[in-house]
């Protein structure tokens, strides 16, 4: 948000500069991020004074240039080349001076050096409108009155004045300080408690509001109060739409907004000062003399300001006159209704509408604007007179209305405001330094919190209207604490740590060492978003029934949430393939959302995907791709560091997705399934490449991972002995299952089953295949001997034999 100095400055009066000011801001929640210079005209004219022409003859070589002499009121006069038809002795004029930098409209810079023209020297230029930035006319330069000063710089003589913007990072919570008095309320309270000043806020005067005659009377309904808690408006007449003065231009100018006309501009800036969204009709174009506050009829039509037809549903508020909606309530004007040149008659709306019920309108047409902001956030609910009453009066000013009626305010507010109690020692215990609790009163009520009831333990304090986010205890003590300054929490000289203890495993720890070991491997952490196109889902081979459509998507492309998180990586990756990088290695921690049972279930989830080169390209390293057997190696790692590889299978599944796809289960639970993407499921998502994708649930490795107790084992004393054998299997036979029949034919000394080497050819007979595997034997009491080995292999041979056929080969 943008706030200006000049205009924060009206409420405030204060000898701070613009940056020590956003210091204080910044150290009260409301961060300053930058402090910028705003100049109506880049570089302010410098160099540009006033000057009298005393002198003026044609130029001997040049019918259209003159040869003028002006006095700069600095010494002696200077000769300077017009070519401005209009110029004449006698003139007080702009003269850029040698040296000057101009800006002009057109973005253009030039500097202005002394030279000759056809032969005469020429030392500055007398200026037109469009060279100095002013204007777009080019037909003769700009002439003053004649009472100008000579010498005068042009700025002070054209009442240019610079400004500072403070760029604000306003959370969504600080709806209060949305507008320029609302931080000037913060930066006052922040300066009488920590500099002991007793300034205030120094709000404008609407005491003149006051009916000048009777117009006719627009009658005010408020059909759904829940929606429309509070409804003002008030009529204007004798109004002269037109072109607002200069200061109001300027206002809007500096915070980024476009001038439109006065009446508009009236609403913007009463808007941006007070943080209270209005809106004018034209009165003459709401039929039948009524203004309604409604829900809109399911199907009904509405133009917006911006041309576009809208189709509305039963959930949007509107404001209606007596036969059709005329405005989308809080968010957004209808063009049957706006204020035009030909207005002569305005009904000037200020409300108070329920946060919710803007949002989903907003939401549910794609429609943001500066009202909409506010009111989706909450506005305070008492400002709804007075900001009408302050926009009433300016119009007076601005463009000669008058108030033709007594204001209408249909007010169905809540009237009790929300109390809050506060415990000294908590907020002691909350915030690690003790403050004096006079000065915790004194805060708070320069916050205009009212104290009801003040004990040694603590106060019972009232929350002003405005402060719609303070509810609890909490948010009264960071109200405290952020007034007293941040900063100024006192840094002890000593830190005590207490004794370590190691707490149990948490999901938010594990997700912590998960994400370090995947990092470490060379992942990188994704984030994608959890709604995703219901239609390629099921085309997926995703049950419509196992699918949580929203019932008021944003977008038709974004209708269900995400029943995998397979769908937000791929888009990932084809984003990433599609700017040239193809080796990727992506990580995500994640909700899953399925309906099962007529229930809607949500799972943590943990998902991995691999596509493109497995190692980083170098003249050291292959061009082996990222296959299968790569992703369930980096599984299996992960796995072992939390010491549950040994209790893990890989069971082969179906999958509608996947192709080669194995259950991940463990202790004889599924808890998730890994595989390669189908062909069809990459082409929908455009990736070209092969890619490989896991995911499991991280509630169930977090329960696998507590069921499992830290053991400690000596280092072994005694060495290893490996043993390899080269099988000859059916195709059909996993090595996961060749290990296990290891493991339980020799259980005291087998250690270790690995695979080493497959074959798969021609010198092999059909339907077979070649495994090479390594065996790891170790005795943790005593070396092993080779009788000892011989005997364990025995066993484990047999097993392999008798089990899945197996035959030697070597």
């Amino acid at each position: 948000m943008r706030i200006s100095w000049n205009w924060l400055t009206r409420y405030i009066h204060t000898d701070l500069t613009p940056q020590q000011a956003a210091a204080i801001l910044t150290s009260t929640g409301l961060e300053c991020e930058s402090v910028t210079v705003h100049e109506p005209i880049k570089g302010m004219l410098r160099g540009v004074v006033v000057g009298h022409v005393l002198e003026c003859r044609r130029h001997p070589d040049a019918d259209r240039l003159s040869v003028t002499m002006v006095d700069l009121g600095g010494g002696e006069p200077v000769q300077i080349v017009c070519g401005a038809p209009n110029v004449a002795k006698g003139q007080k004029v702009l003269v850029a001076t040698v040296g000057a930098d101009l800006c002009m409209n057109d973005g253009t810079c030039i500097v202005i050096k002394k030279s000759k023209i056809r032969g005469q020297e020429s030392q500055g230029m007398i200026c037109a409108e469009d060279e100095l930035g002013l204007g777009h006319d080019h037909d003769g330069i700009l002439v003053l009155d004649p009472d100008a000063v000579v010498g005068t710089p042009a700025a002070v003589q054209l009442g240019l004045v610079s400004d500072h913007v403070l760029e604000i990072g306003l959370t969504p919570n600080r709806t209060d300080a949305m507008g320029h008095v609302g931080v000037a309320r913060d930066l006052i309270a922040a300066i009488n408690h920590r500099e002991g000043a007793s300034l205030v806020l120094d709000l404008p005067d609407v005491s003149a509001f006051a009916q000048d005659d009777d117009a006719r009377a627009l009658r005010v309904e408020v059909q759904d109060a829940q929606a429309c808690p509070r409804y003002a408006g008030v009529v204007l007449k004798s109004v002269k739409v037109g072109p607002s003065p200069a200061w109001l231009q300027d206002r809007l100018k500096v915070i980024g907004l476009k001038p439109i006309n006065n009446v508009v501009d009236v609403t913007n800036f009463v808007q941006h000062e007070l943080g209270q969204p209005l809106h004018a009709f034209d009165a003459d174009r709401l039929e039948g003399g009524q203004v309604i506050v409604r829900k809109a009829a399911a199907g009904e039509r509405f133009i917006t300001l911006d041309g576009k037809e809208r189709v509305l549903d039963a959930a949007d508020l509107v404001i209606a006159d007596a036969h059709r909606p005329v405005c989308l309530a809080g968010v957004f004007g209808g063009a049957e209704s706006g204020v035009g040149d030909a207005t002569t008659a305005v009904f000037l709306e200020s409300a108070y509408f329920d946060a919710s019920t803007i949002r989903r309108t907003a939401r549910r047409h794609g429609l943001s604007t500066d009202a909409s902001f506010r009111f989706e956030r909450g506005v305070d609910p008492e400002m709804t007179v007075y900001a009408l009453k302050r926009a009433a009066l300016l119009l007076k000013e601005v463009a000669g209305a008058s108030i033709g009626s007594v204001i209408t305010d249909v007010d169905n507010t809540v009237k009790q405001r929300a109390e809050v109690k506060l415990d000294f020692a908590r907020l002691e215990r909350s915030t690690g330094l003790h403050i004096p609790h006079d000065q915790v009163v004194r805060i708070l009520e320069l916050l205009d919190f009212r104290v009801l009831d003040r004990t040694p333990q603590g106060l019972h304090v009232q929350v002003p209207a405005y402060r719609v986010d303070v509810h609890r205890q909490a948010d009264v003590e960071e109200e405290v604490l952020r007034i007293h300054g941040y900063d100024h929490i006192p840094l002890p000289t000593h830190l005590h740590q207490p004794p370590v203890q190691q707490r149990s495993l948490s999901l938010e720890s594990l997700r912590w060492q998960t994400a370090q070991h995947l990092a470490a491997n060379g992942f990188r952490e994704v984030m994608t978003p959890s709604l995703v196109n219901g239609e390629r889902m099921m085309a997926n081979a995703h049950a419509p029934s196992s699918l949580i459509a929203l019932a008021n998507p944003l977008s038709a492309e974004l209708d269900v949430l995400r029943p995998s998180l397979l769908a937000g990586v791929l888009q990932a990756m084809a984003y990433n393939i599609n700017r040239q990088q193809r080796d990727l290695c992506f990580f995500e921690r994640g909700r899953r959302y399925r309906a099962m049972g007529g229930e809607n279930e949500e799972r943590e989830m943990l998902s991995l995907a691999m596509t493109g080169r497995r190692m980083r390209e170098g003249w050291r390293s292959s061009d082996q791709r990222s296959e299968l057997p790569d992703l369930k190696e980096e599984l299996e790692r992960l796995l072992d560091r939390y010491g549950l590889l040994h209790l893990t299978m890989w069971v082969p599944q179906e999958h509608p997705e996947l192709e080669h796809a194995h259950a991940i289960v463990v202790k004889g639970r599924t808890v998730g399934h890994l595989g390669a993407v189908k062909r069809s499921v990459l082409k929908a998502y455009d990736v070209a490449q092969p890619v490989v994708f896991a995911e499991w649930e991280e509630d169930a490795l977090l329960e696998a991972c507590q069921a499992q107790r830290d053991g400690y084992h000596e280092v072994p004393r005694y060495p290893s002995v490996r043993r390899d054998l080269s099988l000859m299997l059916d195709q059909g036979v996993r090595f996961e299952d060749l290990r296990k029949a290891a493991q339980q034919a020799e259980r005291k000394l087998l250690k270790e089953v690995g695979l080493f080497d497959v074959y798969q050819g021609d010198k092999l007979p059909a339907g077979k295949k070649s495994y090479a595997l390594n065996f790891i034997l170790q005795d943790a009491e005593r070396t092993l001997t080779d009788d000892q080995v011989d005997k364990a292999m025995s066993r484990i041979r047999q097993a392999l034999e008798k089990e899945f056929a197996a035959v030697l080969r070597a």
